[in-house]
């Protein structure tokens, strides 16, 4: 999946000449935590956090400050090459840099102009969709060893029941030869799937049904 397909091209942006007044009182309204900052040509120039202006507020020394401090502009709070990226870009790639950089949303740039934005919040929500956990479904959770054919043969028996599968994910047992394969089903009822798994010879984790014979 590539950036476009989730990301906000709506964004509501300032300009360098807005105050630290306007950016809390957009941000507070619209329940937003990130501003672009753009020319009068919708050139990214910068890009404010909520972190940004709490941090500027703190430094108020007595309340007689309180007003020239929210008249601050943009401009002289705002990261001023911030990182970007590309409608085509994939999302895993541009998950990476989110967790890399630690950061809270990436600008989306194309031909120089500002065309989106993307968040932790849309990654999280793009993920959960990508796994089908919100449509009615099941899952499974099977310890494999790291053999090829394994997934062909574990999605043969699936098949073999007429179920469909909405997501595949494979992360790493504790035991370094040995991978979890975690499967979601369009079933609410897995447990004649289970059954014929554990028959194959297959370790399957989750659901733990107590009592359920091989």
């Amino acid at each position: 999946m590539i950036v476009e397909k989730i990301m906000s091209k709506e964004v509501i942006t300032l300009s360098p000449t807005d105050t630290l007044f306007d950016a809390n009182k957009i941000m507070q309204k619209q329940k937003i935590r990130h501003l672009p900052i753009v020319d009068a040509s919708n050139k990214l120039v910068g890009l404010v956090a909520q972190r940004d202006i709490k941090n500027t507020i703190s430094s108020f020394l007595n309340e007689t400050q309180e007003d020239a401090i929210y008249q601050t502009p943009i401009a002289d709070i705002m990261i001023k090459d911030p990182m970007i990226g590309h409608p085509l870009d994939f999302i895993e790639e541009v998950a990476l840099l989110f967790y890399e950089h630690k950061i809270g949303c990436l600008p989306i740039v194309s031909q120089h102009k500002l065309v989106g934005i993307i968040t932790d919040t849309d990654l999280l929500y793009s993920y959960i969709e990508l796994t089908g956990a919100t449509q009615p479904s099941s899952r499974i959770d099977i310890r494999v060893k790291d053999e090829a054919g394994t997934l062909r043969d574990i999605t043969n028996i699936i098949a073999e029941h007429n179920a469909n599968i909405l997501s595949t994910l494979i992360y790493q047992d504790d035991q370094p030869d040995l991978q979890i394969l975690s499967i979601r089903l369009k079933s609410m009822n897995p447990l004649p799937i289970i059954q014929s798994l554990r028959k194959g010879g297959f370790d399957v984790l989750w659901p733990n049904i107590p009592g359920m014979k091989m």
